[in-house]
């Protein structure tokens, strides 16, 4: 895996052992098996954005600082120019560029993400993150998967939903899609 992925994972782990946390109750609060959170510590397999925001709000943190190591220090704005978001790849299917990444205490995160087609007949991975998500189509044709109800968003179009529901994403049409995601 990715030095950034192994640093993110030494981060989880100082952490979690500020916290006085072992890998079980941390694995039991994330709800996931232990084996696999271990796997995160240890940088051996991707993280799902959904960990890392849970993470974050557990230890109390930043969501910034927890992927870059940074702490946001802007309070009155922050501006992000056209491609110039801080890009997060946290999963294969999806890319994600913060736009809010440089600001203190935020009350939502906003992203820019983009979708990938898939092969015919690919699974759609799922995650679910506490709080809610508002989901903006800028370009293409998107299926969105909440538990086993399909919607499909053409740009334009929008959805709002409670994001502790299992939800994944899949570009359709053989295109990428993109659209804005703020977790609130």
């Amino acid at each position: 895996m990715s030095n950034e992925i192994k640093e993110i994972g030494e981060r989880m782990k100082a952490l979690r052992e500020i916290a006085g946390y072992s890998c079980e109750k941390l694995a039991s609060i994330l709800q996931i098996p232990v084996e696999e959170y271990i796997k995160y510590e240890t940088g051996e397999t991707d993280i799902p954005i959904s960990v890392l925001f849970k993470t974050a709000d557990e230890f109390g943190v930043e969501f910034t600082a927890l992927v870059t190591g940074k702490e946001p220090k802007l309070q009155r704005y922050s501006l992000v120019r056209n491609g110039k978001g801080l890009e997060i790849n946290r999963r294969k299917d999806y890319k994600y560029n913060s736009l809010a990444y440089n600001f203190v205490n935020k009350k939502a995160e906003p992203f820019l993400v983009t979708v990938e087609p898939q092969p015919n007949g690919s699974p759609i991975p799922r995650n679910s993150h506490p709080g809610q998500e508002f989901n903006y189509v800028l370009e293409g044709t998107l299926k969105i998967v909440l538990n086993s109800h399909e919607i499909i968003l053409q740009q334009g179009d929008s959805l709002y939903f409670d994001s502790s529901i299992p939800h994944g994403m899949q570009a359709l049409n053989n295109q990428s899609a993109k659209f804005l995601a703020i977790i609130l």
